[in-house]
């Protein structure tokens, strides 16, 4: 599976939380997917999707899920020793690791190298790390809400993107509307 057939299969799953989506194609993937005013799409902050769920769900006590991908939390590896040591579990990080920056062109990450972003979640102290197969990522999503405590998975894929169009909402509409959403 690459990330788009991933976000379709776990779109029932994300329908009613509260979800903070990667900058670029995975955003573009689930506002064409799914869009709804509980989606926040990342339409310029590479990085910052893990950083802005975290804030969002210490904030207030829905669930949020954030997703973001390897290259992103690469670009961005202060974010997970800030989460391990701001434990909330109404968060959850779901990681779609396809071992490329998809959105720039499929480079390769180091995740599609040497680094396991299971193994440096870890070692920056998070103690709820659960690694899957992109088939799984549902069910292992599903059990994460269930549980109830803060979890960061890692989804491994296959890279790949497909062609869409780009988000035309305007980011102060993306923004009320999800505000409007957190706040009901």
């Amino acid at each position: 599976m690459i990330r788009s057939e991933i976000l379709r299969d776990i779109a029932p799953i994300l329908h009613d939380q509260l979800v903070v989506c990667n900058i670029g194609l995975p955003s573009q993937e689930l506002h064409m997917i799914d869009d709804n005013a509980k989606n926040f799409y990342m339409l310029g902050t590479m990085g910052l999707s893990s950083s802005i769920g975290l804030g969002l769900a210490l904030a207030q006590d829905k669930t949020v899920i954030a997703i973001d991908g390897d290259g992103s939390v690469l670009t961005n590896l202060g974010t997970l020793p800030t989460i391990a040591n701001n434990v909330t579990d109404n968060f959850i990080l779901l990681i779609i690791d396809n071992g490329s920056y998809g959105s720039t062109g499929d480079q390769p990450t180091y995740a599609g190298k040497k680094t396991k972003l299971e193994n440096v979640a870890k070692a920056c102290g998070c103690e709820n790390v659960v690694v899957c197969q992109d088939v799984d990522t549902g069910k292992t999503l599903q059990a994460a809400i269930d549980s109830k405590k803060m979890t960061i998975i890692v989804s491994k894929c296959d890279s790949g993107n497909i062609k869409l169009p780009v988000i035309t909402m305007d980011p102060v509409v993306i923004r009320d509307r999800f505000m409007k959403a957190v706040a009901s």
